[in-house]
């Protein structure tokens, strides 16, 4: 017998009340995806994700008083935190996305996004498999060089991927190129579920929350470098 999962809970934190409801009625209509909450600020989204546990927040990134990026960064910080962020913008080159994402969330999405992507973003997101899209990449990437341009320190490659194997090094760096898990399988000439445990190992020996945060590390740390940096 076939049982239904349980639907996404979903909180959405927007100081426009027409963003929120919004974003409620076009959640709500997708199957597996259930609004549990609303939140008018930083403040009230965390508290809200306390009272409510939400799988996922949608959390715009300029609020009043709490700004999305402390609040992603007080609800993700807990050891056993298991809710994911995906941060709401209303600008594809938002300078904040960068500082969002190093804050804990696992990815972020445009207000004007369709309610297919709207949806798709939270099932992702929700499923772990917070990958950035190779577009998205880009931005990250680019954002990454302009802020830390002169600043970063380098070390060599051994020290930067201490305690990964070279097979779990090199999946790392296909994460950190937006390559999804099918993609990275058939670079690399293995099965698909091979990737998912090396891509748990690599979560769990870096300490990180999920692909997003890997491919952050990646470049952080300098074991993937922009072109032309």
């Amino acid at each position: 017998m076939t049982t239904t999962p349980p639907p996404i809970r979903v909180l959405i934190a927007d100081d426009q009340m027409m963003v929120r409801q919004g974003f409620t009625v076009l959640l709500n209509a997708e199957p597996g995806i259930e609004v549990v909450g609303q939140a008018v600020d930083g403040l009230d989204a965390v508290a809200k994700v306390a009272e409510l546990a939400p799988d996922v927040v949608l959390m715009d990134i300029r609020m009043p008083g709490l700004g999305g990026i402390e609040a992603t960064r007080r609800v993700t910080a807990p050891p056993d935190a298991a809710v994911k962020v995906l941060i709401l913008t209303t600008f594809d080159l938002d300078e904040y996305v960068y500082e969002a994402l190093r804050a804990g969330a696992s990815g972020f999405l445009l207000k004007d996004a369709s309610a297919a992507e709207l949806a798709q973003a939270v099932r992702v997101v929700a499923a772990g498999e917070a990958l950035l899209a190779p577009n998205i990449t880009k931005r990250l990437i680019a954002e990454f060089s302009r802020v830390t341009a002169g600043s970063v320190v380098r070390t060599p490659v051994g020290q930067r991927a201490a305690g990964l194997t070279e097979r779990e090094t090199e999946v790392l760096v296909l994460i950190a190129q937006g390559l999804s898990n099918g993609e990275i399988a058939e670079r690399l000439v293995v099965a698909e579920q091979t990737v998912k445990t090396h891509v748990g190992r690599i979560l769990g020996k870096l300490g990180l929350r999920d692909r997003t945060q890997a491919a952050v590390f990646a470049y952080e740390t300098g074991l993937v470098r922009p072109a032309g940096y």
